[in-house]
């Protein structure tokens, strides 16, 4: 079967994808395993995923590692959670330099545990002087506290006499977003079937188009990368306006 990388229009790659990496609990499940087997089974999508959005010339990648939800999950979870994402970064950073690979965070990253915080520090700066693709990782991350913590930046500098409200708009708040640099996704992928946002981007995601599959994180591979790029190459993307607009 042809891959669908060949099928692609290299002058319409989307420049951000952002992904909610969903289904490692119930794959573990479906292998009689526990639902750590699962986190641990979908580094290597991650690592295909990377790989494939480098070759096929997206700028930035924005994975949904963990949310400020998943702080409740049970405490053996959590723990594992966090001994797999420092174990996974000592191992995938050569690769990520190997592969001019920058990364960067967005999320409560001082709720994160101390080794983990001087893990990430590390390979970010390690990997700081690379030119391509944009890694970027949503840990301890949801889209309300993001909006709120904002909302709080803003107030407090008009309160400080930084800024006056009448020239608050759109494009202002955006400046006291975690994704402040960071253009907005043209396509969001889901996987294992579940249609949900689940608190992710809800600002940046206002004209996105979304792509749900039914596969399970720790199955989704480069390939399906590409055929979901591909979906998103073939719809008419109007933001709010008409064909015949577009047309003419």
């Amino acid at each position: 079967m042809e891959s669908f990388r060949n099928r692609l229009n290299k002058n319409t790659i989307p420049e951000h994808v952002a992904i909610i990496m969903d289904g490692n609990g119930r794959w573990a499940a479906k292998h009689g395993k526990a639902r750590v087997f699962g986190h641990e089974s979908g580094v290597e999508s991650v690592r295909s995923v990377v790989e494939g959005a480098g070759e096929i010339g997206i700028k930035y990648l924005t994975l949904y590692a963990f949310s400020t939800e998943n702080w409740d999950r049970p405490k053996e979870e959590v723990d594992a959670l966090m001994e797999l994402l420092v174990h996974a970064i000592e191992i995938e950073t050569e690769s990520l330099m190997k592969n001019n690979v920058r990364l960067s965070t967005i999320g409560d990253i001082d709720s994160m545990p101390t080794k983990v915080k001087e893990k990430l520090e590390r390979c970010i700066d390690f990997l700081n002087s690379n030119t391509g693709l944009n890694l970027i990782l949503a840990l301890s991350y949801s889209s309300k506290w993001e909006i709120v913590n904002a909302v709080k930046e803003l107030v407090q500098d008009v309160m400080n006499n930084k800024l006056k409200p009448e020239i608050i708009n759109n494009e202002l708040f955006e400046n006291y977003l975690n994704t402040a640099e960071i253009p907005d996704p043209e396509l969001l992928i889901r996987t294992s079937g579940e249609y949900r946002i689940s608190n992710f981007l809800l600002w940046q995601i206002a004209y996105s188009e979304l792509y749900f599959t039914e596969k399970l994180w720790p199955d989704f591979r480069k390939d399906d990368l590409f055929e979901a790029v591909f979906d998103y190459q073939n719809r008419e993307r109007r933001f709010g306006k008409t064909s015949e607009q577009l047309i003419s």
